[in-house]
This record gives C-alpha cells, sequence and structure tokens, in this order.
C-alpha cells in the first residue's frame, strides 16, 4: 500500500472515489483548490492511497481551517474534509494510514488540532473516527430559514 500527496495526473482517480463518497460532488471542486494545494505554503491536502498494483484504494482531504471549528481551541485547525476506502480494502489499516498522514502533514505547518465532522446517524463514521484516535466534542444540529425578500 502506498500513500502519497495527490498530483494533477491523480485527479481522475480521485473524481471517482469522491462521487463514491459525495455522489453530488463534482471534481470542478477540487479542481478549483488546485492553488491552495500547490502554493507556497499549502493550505489544502489531498492524498491517495494505492495499492499494491497501483489501483486507487482510498483518498483523504485535509485543509487549514481558520475560522472556528467547534470543539477546537485554537487556530489554524487541520480539518478531515473527507475520507474514503473502496470496500475492498477497508480493515487493513488503511483509513488510519490516511489519518496519520494528514497528522503529519499538520505537524509539519506547527498545527495543534485536527478536527473532523460526521452527519449524526452515521455510527460507522463515529466508530472509525474513535479508532483512529478522535474523539466526540459536540453534537450540533443546524437549522436555516429563508429570508424572504421583497420585489422592489
Amino acid at each position: 500500500m502506498e500513500i502519497v500527496r495527490a498530483a494533477p495526473a491523480d485527479l481522475d482517480a480521485i473524481a471517482v472515489l469522491r462521487r463514491t463518497l459525495w455522489p453530488d460532488s463534482g471534481i470542478e471542486e477540487l479542481k478549483g483548490r488546485t492553488p491552495e494545494m500547490t502554493g507556497p505554503a499549502p493550505t489544502y491536502l489531498v492524498l491517495i492511497a494505492r495499492d499494491g498494483d497501483g489501483a486507487p484504494a482510498g483518498f483523504a482531504e485535509v485543509s487549514l481551517r481558520r475560522d472556528y471549528v467547534n470543539g477546537c481551541t485554537g487556530s489554524p485547525v487541520a480539518f478531515l474534509e473527507g475520507i474514503y476506502v473502496v470496500p475492498n480494502q477497508r480493515r487493513r489499516g488503511l483509513g488510519r494510514a490516511l489519518i496519520e498522514a494528514g497528522l503529519l502533514w499538520a505537524q509539519e505547518r506547527g498545527v495543534a488540532e485536527f478536527a473532523s465532522d460526521a452527519l449524526l446517524d452515521n455510527d460507522a463514521s463515529h466508530a472509525f473516527h474513535r479508532a483512529a484516535g478522535f474523539e466526540e466534542t459536540e453534537r450540533v444540529i443546524y437549522f436555516r430559514r429563508p429570508v424572504l425578500l421583497s420585489a422592489a
């Protein structure tokens, strides 16, 4: 198994993995982050994992967030934006290895906290996060209300 920082040549493989994790997401969002990923002080990390044959086995995306992150006390915070391991590669430590690579990236940037989130009903994600060393900090339900704009 190999885990490396994704290169532009990996975008098509990552697009397939991203669509599995986020069916409504396109690769355009990730391509738009290229300056963040490749600049002199990158603030967005995309990792790709490949199996022994070089086939994509998973990915993780980590950002540096400077806004408030629930449950954290400092800034910036490394934030696990997403992680996915293909089903036939699960339960082999690959997810944990992706997390460790993200932690190393955060450590190299002097970041003291690594955070993530999961939907309230995603018990599998909760279990994964706990197994990877994360601790639950709080639970939040978001609300919204439309603002009705009057015709001018």
